[in-house]
């Protein structure tokens, strides 16, 4: 499991860096850009995280009935 949070704490930093990117870019403000940059990532990193611990059940449960 320790991989997983791995994986998902270097989605999360590329995730922070585009969404403030893209969002600084389209408004120019960087309070905006910040408060877009830490609540639309964080939440899509807790979801690809489970999303992630799915796909490994799955993968397990079709492995076994191969």
């Amino acid at each position: 499991m320790s991989m997983d949070l791995v994986k998902t704490a270097s989605f999360a930093v590329l995730h922070f860096s585009v969404g403030f990117g893209v969002t600084f870019a389209l408004t120019g403000s960087v309070a905006i850009s910040t408060g877009v940059a830490l609540i639309e990532p964080a939440v899509n990193t807790v979801v690809f995280f489970f999303h992630e611990r799915a796909w490994q059940r799955f993968s397990r449960g079709a492995a076994g009935t191969a």
